[in-house]
């Protein structure tokens, strides 16, 4: 059953990355959350419903305003969910550093936007964060982490194969 709702259903042919994307041959959005953006086989729905199976030969981690080619030439933009995070700055470089290898010591998402960290909303962390000084406010926006040194290795459990 499921292999003859797959014959049925547009397949993704290739990646596009954001800045290759044709945007004039979008004709829907994927709007996923960080931890959801790292895919290999699944089915997926767009925000205005269109199907499709995503396959590909490995794992693969999608950004914000990627594309998803379809078998017949359309493409699927994929969208951020904008999440809760909390926005970490200092007055020092230094500090700054230091509370990076702190949120990496336990081995928690980062994201560095020049002089600022984002994390993921997390009330112990925050607490030893302007324990050491920080300077936290929290957000609402698309998370998009560092990869990390062993990414090419990351097993998501989302995944479908």
């Amino acid at each position: 059953m499921a292999a003859a709702l797959n014959k049925h259903l547009r397949r993704v042919a290739s990646l596009c990355r954001a800045d290759a994307l044709d945007k004039t041959r979008v004709i829907d959005w994927l709007e996923l959350a960080a931890d959801e953006r790292h895919l290999r086989r699944v089915v997926l729905t767009g925000r205005g419903g269109t199907q499709f199976l995503l396959d590909l030969p490995q794992a693969t981690a999608l950004h914000d305003g990627d594309g998803l080619l379809l078998d017949d030439g359309s493409i699927v933009g994929v969208a951020g969910k904008r999440e809760s995070l909390v926005e970490i700055t200092t007055d020092s470089p230094q500090q700054l550093a230091r509370f990076a290898w702190q949120i990496g010591n336990r081995h928690t998402d980062i994201q560095v936007i020049g002089d600022r960290l984002r994390i993921r909303r997390d009330h112990v962390l925050e607490e030893m964060l302007r324990g050491l000084g920080a300077k936290l406010n929290p957000i609402e926006a698309v998370f998009e982490p560092e990869p990390g040194a062993y990414a090419h290795q990351h097993h998501h459990h989302g995944d479908e194969s």
